[in-house]
């Protein structure tokens, strides 16, 4: 399992979602991709699409404002 991380601070969809679009693309079944992101869209969007391709995902509210999106692609 590997872990990923992307940051994607300051950034508005749809730039977090195209991210994490390709990184899943070069993910393994079982490795974790943690997205940072401080856009409220990108905290429904993002998640949303994820779990829409089969991946388990978690959302964590890390500071005012600021969330971690954890996906395992699966």
């Amino acid at each position: 399992m590997a872990k990923r991380f992307l940051d994607c601070l300051g950034e508005s969809c749809p730039a977090p979602l195209i991210k994490v679009q390709k990184e899943l693309d070069a993910m393994a079944p079982g490795d974790l991709l943690t997205v940072n992101v401080d856009y409220g869209c990108a905290v429904s969007g993002v998640p949303g699409w994820a779990r829409e391709q089969g991946c388990k995902v978690a959302v964590e509210e890390v500071g005012e404002g600021e969330w971690d999106i954890i996906i395992e692609k699966v």
